[in-house]
């Protein structure tokens, strides 16, 4: 899939992976429209990349279904979309307090899973009115982000690792369904990425947090996932797999 005039669609755009995503989809030559719920830091970023700032609670279906028919309207059919929305939880199941309540596990499941697929099914609806590119006839690619947690869940990583194996499984039926339609679906699964959510670490447990990464030792850089993202983009025959971004880390039980 060429990038150079193509529409896009990033959602957890205001920072972190997707917002480096979308800035190097901009640099490629992409339209790039980015979804969030931090108006302010939204704004930011789509004058920074020439793009375009859709708030969207990706939990909500019909506002992912009007966020991406605004952005059709703007930028044509989005053939290129990366779902980097997401929340990380550190609670357990059965906490001091007593059981995990049902409303925290749902709501990580809401954002990370079902968030990801209303994203999903959208961005392939939309794609289905897109006429085929190339020999094989290519619609589009989505991008889904998934983590290494889906794998290696740590202790208290109950829902976290529910939600992002969720999104693990859905890849290959997803891109089963979706090839008859020239529509690829593939995920990333990060391992530990300097996101704003180690901005609160103290700089010894970053530390220890880097040194556990075999090679290289340290976080990875939001733009390692982006180059990925536009690598998988480029590449036609990455479909229905998942891609490990982790330095060869095996996250252990705590």
């Amino acid at each position: 899939m060429k990038i150079k005039n193509s529409a896009a669609i990033v959602s957890g755009g205001a920072s972190g992976m997707g917002f480096a995503t979308a800035r190097l989809l901009s640099r490629a030559g992409a339209k790039v429209a980015v979804l969030d719920l931090d108006q302010n830091r939204l704004e930011k970023v789509a004058n920074e990349i020439n793009g375009m700032a859709i708030v969207c609670d990706v939990t909500d279906a019909n506002a992912v279904e009007e966020a991406v028919l605004h952005a059709e309207k703007a930028h044509g059919v989005a053939r290129i979309c990366v779902n980097c929305a997401g929340i990380a939880q550190s609670r357990r199941m059965l906490e001091k307090k007593g059981p995990l309540p049902s409303d925290a596990f749902l709501k990580v499941i809401q954002i990370n899973l079902i968030g990801t697929f209303h994203l999903m099914q959208r961005a392939a609806a939309a794609m289905l009115s897109a006429e085929p590119v190339g020999p094989s006839g290519e619609r589009g690619i989505i991008i889904n982000t998934a983590s290494v947690a889906a794998f290696e869940g740590q202790i208290g990583q109950i829902a976290y690792s529910a939600s992002k194996g969720g999104v693990v499984a859905m890849t290959l039926p997803a891109a089963r369904e979706m090839a008859q339609f020239g529509i690829r679906v593939m995920a990333i699964a990060p391992g530990l990425v300097d996101t704003p959510m180690f901005d609160t670490l103290p700089p010894e447990a970053r530390e220890a947090l880097a040194m556990s990464v075999p090679f290289p030792k340290r976080l990875a850089d939001p733009d390692e996932y982006a180059r990925l993202v536009l690598h998988i983009v480029r590449n036609q025959m990455l479909n229905g797999e998942v891609i490990r971004l982790d330095g060869a880390l095996r996250m252990q039980a705590k």
